[in-house]
């Protein structure tokens, strides 16, 4: 991508099919399971990878989606800007990605005003696609999403999962939802990642941070109001 979202990936869809070559000269071919997420070349100068901190990454030649997050797992990238200047570039991708793959994500960044009209013909493509929509409203989110997909490749279910049962444990959740960003996606991963409120409450601005879901400026709000003093009325 010459110049970021703004182009959507369209060189992905015209990309050259040159080899990436080794230092010994051989083409470097996508292996079947790798720890690392694989970036189609065309997402290169996408402004979301230098937001992908917490995974390693690198570009493979020859891969059809956008992003390979794991050996079930693909995405593609689309700015809604690019969509509405160029509807038919999603179909043409999806074509050439095939349905081999157990979960594909449509990683949508949210770059204009009035976005709803063009996320209704998204959502329907997804839907009659058995695609994941993803929406992001910045590089940031963008990244984030990429990254938890491949933190919990291997994780249980119920990591993510909301826990169903505890009052406790809805209580907590509802407390950190009233924190301005975070969502209740958000509250649940801190409850999985730390274990309890005590340790979120203990937690620096970097443990937050390294959450997926989480960047600097959410960690640090957050931070700042669980080490406020409260006063009593």
């Amino acid at each position: 991508m010459e110049s970021g979202s703004e182009n959507g990936g369209s060189e992905c869809a015209h990309q050259e099919k040159g080899p990436d070559t080794l230092s010994t000269g051989e083409p470097k071919k996508a292996p079947l399971s790798v720890s690392t997420i694989q970036v189609n070349p065309c997402q290169r100068g996408n402004p979301i990878l230098k937001e992908i901190r917490n995974v390693p990454w690198e570009f493979v030649e020859g891969i059809v989606p956008d992003y390979i997050l794991g050996s079930h797992c693909v995405a593609l990238f689309l700015s809604l800007r690019y969509f509405n200047l160029h509807p038919d570039y999603i179909h043409d991708r999806l074509k050439a990605l095939g349905s081999g793959t157990k979960l594909r994500v449509l990683l949508v960044l949210i770059d204009q005003k009035d976005p709803h009209h063009a996320l209704n013909k998204l959502m329907r493509i997804c839907i009659l696609s058995e695609l994941t929509l993803m929406l992001a409203w910045n590089n940031l989110e963008a990244g984030k999403i990429l990254e938890t997909y491949k933190l919990y490749e291997n994780k249980p279910p119920d990591m993510i999962m909301e826990k169903a049962g505890t009052h406790v444990h809805e209580k907590i959740i509802e407390a950190l939802t009233t924190v301005k960003s975070v969502s209740k996606t958000d509250a649940t991963t801190l409850l999985g990642v730390f274990g309890s409120l005590e340790n979120i409450l203990e937690a620096s601005i970097d443990d937050l941070s390294s959450c997926p879901g989480f960047g600097p400026h959410k960690a640090s709000r957050l931070h700042k109001v669980l080490t406020e003093n409260f006063k009593r009325l």
